[in-house]
């Protein structure tokens, strides 16, 4: 798809992976629907970004979705894009996974995208062309002590996209699901974990070696050539998560 004059959504767009991702989009011309919790990160960003809308929602509350499809709808007349970035990290071994939290996590991560996902779809099917991006893992490629349930949602996520691309593409509407591993942002810090997660002499993740930390912008880079210009299915921040 080219990206110059269309209309993007980009969820988590206050910081991280969204945030460099708003700002490539605008560069290169699209009209970029910013969208968080976030009000004052969006509104300080919006000022950079020519024929930018801030809209503040919480990704994990299917009405407040429908609300911003709608408001990005009624303000720019059409949806192009859909970045769905907004998610949180749960880390905890499986017998500590308290499914409460567990519930609040699969909220943000599967249910928000999926509800998105079903707001735009009829929007650009009625355009007759669309571009989804969903932002899954590493993780969910792997199986790494105390990441089961967020690799088990963003594996889910891959499910849902991979099946939606199928569905969608009679409709000449793209689904790409990215596979980020680790990346120089807020996640980990923000990541929810249990009080004894870390096991003792082997680390935080059983004593993986993790590669080398990806800058947000070299995802956004892969978001926007490959799964947004390019409509790859899958798109791998690694080589080595191929082999």
């Amino acid at each position: 798809m080219q990206i110059k004059d269309k209309v993007a959504i980009v969820t988590g767009a206050s910081s991280g992976i969204g945030l460099a991702t708003a700002k490539l989009l605008a560069q290169k011309g699209a009209k970029v629907a910013l969208v968080s919790r976030s009000k004052d990160k969006l509104e300080k960003l919006s000022k950079g970004l020519p024929d930018s809308l801030v809209v503040v929602a919480d990704m994990s509350k299917p009405e407040e979705i429908k609300s911003m499809v709608q408001e990005v709808k009624k303000h720019f007349g059409r949806i192009d894009i859909l970045v769905n970035n907004a998610g949180q990290g749960y880390d905890a071994p499986i017998e500590q996974i308290d499914p409460v939290i567990f519930h609040q996590i699969f909220d943000l991560d599967v249910v928000g995208p999926l509800v998105a996902m079903q707001q735009v779809a009829p929007i650009m099917r009625q355009n007759g062309s669309g571009s989804i991006v969903n932002i899954s893992s590493g993780t969910a490629l792997m199986a790494l002590p105390n990441m089961a349930a967020y690799s088990s949602l963003k594996r889910a996520l891959v499910g849902i996209s991979l099946t939606a691309g199928e569905e969608l593409k009679k409709d000449k509407i793209s689904v790409s699901v990215i596979y980020p591993y680790i990346t120089d942002t807020d996640f980990e810090k923000n990541t929810i974990k249990s009080l004894n997660s870390e096991e003792e002499g082997q680390g935080e993740h059983g004593g993986y070696e993790p590669p080398k930390i990806d800058s947000a912008e070299y995802i956004a880079e892969k978001i926007v050539s490959e799964g947004i210009e390019k409509e790859a299915v899958e798109v791998y921040a690694h080589e080595w998560m191929k082999k």
